[in-house]
């Protein structure tokens, strides 16, 4: 399965990195006759001037101002569902802790979900965190367009309009795709439609209540924004969102295709193609090292289930569908933890632990392909510090496209590159330190103690920080706890990496542009390659290993 699907995300990806690429550029397209009136119209309700250019702060205000206001909204929204309308099956307000942990989460373009989706949230509910999946993506996609414009070979501080950005990744990205995703998934069952409940009689006899709503809308951009969040419990699971083995390789296309295409974006809009090629090299790389052994551990079967003398011939089967099998829930479930996405079609709970801790590692290094837009600012940010430190090895000045990287520079890098680590790991250990201390109070949490017990919550800190959304459902989170302290890491972890980025991309983009000549460090090749992984790498073992330690690869010799 893996060749083809590779295969075929790389024809889609590359046209549409170079569509994206000329969208961002203001050069025209077949598509402007359709979208300039939508475009037009969206301007003049935001009172938006797209010729306005911003500096850096400029579009960092407006990003976080975006995010602000529709913050709000949601809040109103989830917090009075029961008496708002389009509730057909009367499902309840959400508590405040809730509330906050949900909206955080779709904001961030997270979507970790601490609720069941057709028994926690009205249809209006799912409408408004749908509506989030456009923005949280769209934000993404803008704020990584800033940097590529900050990167072009001049001095400048102004770098484009963001809220031009903005809309367009919106209208003539993510939503032609996703009608084209969604229309194909509700011709394959997936259902779309505003009545409640439908009733059937089992084979047994037995009245059975099925759940529908207006899924395949938002399932479409849940996997093309990178999103993750199900409209229903079980996610891509569950055949009402992922009803056959056809619709589960579109999804699973759809979760990289913009991520790659936004480094090809890259190459087009800085007329630099060996360095996109180089790039994608590196996290294609980091992709196959998770993604081949992973399908291959879950094809040998658990060692646990062997020991009791079960034959497994068609894999490891606990926690997957029958439809897809061991090697698609596999692929699937290292597809959507390198990017941010978070959806499953097997319970990531249910593998063998060392495909769990590949799981981990990807959110963990979160730049193997990453989520859209803001996958590339975290790769930007090991690029800094891999020129940094090539630069000291070989006794140049550390050039980054002809702007020189200083002090200022690799501060900003490092202190963004030791966020995720500092949030993953404190957090997991007030957890395990609250846990371990008083158990009886907090036995709710897990219904795995011991090293599974410990990666479950590592895997929740982890998906939170990483803005990915899957969890290991072992773990009791819908309570307060779970619902404040990742909300807490999904805000910092959202919004400060993106801030970092954008902040070194303007800085640079002030600095004199030195063209390169023989001295010049060169980026766009292999050995320069080898070093950006190297020092991801180095940076992902060093900072999380030994809570690996602790545990899936403690979990996987206690199965020995």
């Amino acid at each position: 399965m893996a060749p083809p699907l590779c295969a075929l995300v790389m024809l889609l990806a590359i046209p549409l990195g170079k569509y994206i690429g000329k969208i961002y550029l203001g050069d025209p397209t077949r598509a402007d006759r359709l979208f300039n009136p939508l475009d037009k119209l969206f301007f003049r309700l935001g009172g938006i001037k797209p010729e306005k250019e911003m500096n850096w702060k400029q579009h960092l205000v407006a990003l976080l101002t975006i995010n602000l206001v529709w913050f709000l909204f949601s809040m109103l929204i989830l917090m009075n569902m029961s008496w708002l309308p389009l509730n057909p099956d009367g499902n309840p307000s959400m508590a405040a802790d809730l509330a906050f942990n949900t909206t955080v989460s779709f904001v961030s373009n997270t979507n970790l979900q601490h609720y069941s989706g057709e028994t926690g949230v009205s249809y209006l509910g799912q409408l408004v965190l749908m509506l989030f999946q456009f923005i949280s993506a769209g934000a993404g996609m803008a704020a990584c367009a800033v940097v590529f414009n900050a990167m072009k070979e001049r001095s400048t501080e102004k770098l484009g309009n963001y809220y031009n950005y903005f809309v367009k990744s919106c209208t003539r990205v993510l939503l032609p795709l996703s009608i084209v995703l969604a229309v194909i998934l509700l011709f394959n069952g997936t259902p779309m439609t505003f009545q409640g409940k439908d009733q059937y009689i089992s084979l047994q006899g037995d009245t059975m209540h099925v759940s529908r709503g207006p899924a395949a809308a938002m399932i479409s951009i849940k996997q093309l924004g990178t999103n993750g969040g199900g409209f229903f419990g079980a996610n891509s699971a569950v055949p009402m969102e992922n009803p056959n083995y056809f619709t589960n390789m579109l999804e699973d296309i759809s979760i990289t295709l913009i991520p790659i295409a936004m480094i090809f974006t890259l190459g087009y809009t800085l007329k630099r193609r060996r360095l996109a090629w180089m790039i994608f090299g590196v996290m294609t790389l980091g992709f196959l090292c998770f993604v081949i052994p992973s399908i291959y551990l879950e094809m040998k079967g658990n060692p646990a289930i062997g020991h009791l003398g079960v034959l497994q011939n068609a894999g490891s089967m606990e926690g997957k569908e029958v439809r897809f099998g061991p090697a698609a829930s596999a692929y699937w479930g290292i597809t959507t933890t390198v990017t941010s996405n978070g959806s499953v079609n097997a319970m990531h709970d249910s593998f063998t632990p060392l495909t769990g801790m590949f799981a981990l590692w990807g959110m963990m290094i979160n730049s193997f392909y990453g989520g859209v837009g803001v996958g590339f600012l975290n790769f930007y940010i090991f690029m800094i510090i891999a020129v940094f430190i090539s630069g000291l090895m070989v006794g140049r000045t550390p050039e980054f496209l002809g702007k020189k990287i200083e002090a200022k520079e690799m501060k900003i890098a490092t202190m963004i590159a030791l966020l995720h680590t500092l949030l993953i790991l404190s957090f997991t250990a007030l957890s395990s330190y609250l846990f371990a201390h008083d158990p009886k109070t907090y036995a709710g949490w897990l219904n795995n103690p011991g090293y599974h017990g410990f990666s479950e919550m590592l895997y929740e800190y982890t998906s939170s920080s990483a803005n990915n959304g899957s969890g290991f459902e072992g773990l009791g989170d819908g309570v307060p706890f779970w619902n404040i302290t990742c909300g807490l890491v999904m805000v910092l972890s959202r919004f400060l990496p993106i801030i970092g980025p954008i902040a070194i991309a303007g800085i640079l983009a002030k600095k004199k542009y030195i063209p390169e000549s023989a001295g010049t460090l060169k980026t766009d090749t292999g050995t320069f390659g080898i070093m950006i992984y190297a020092v991801i790498i180095i940076v992902a073992a060093l900072s999380f290993f030994p809570a690996l330690t602790l545990g899936p690869i403690a979990e996987f010799f206690s199965l020995k």
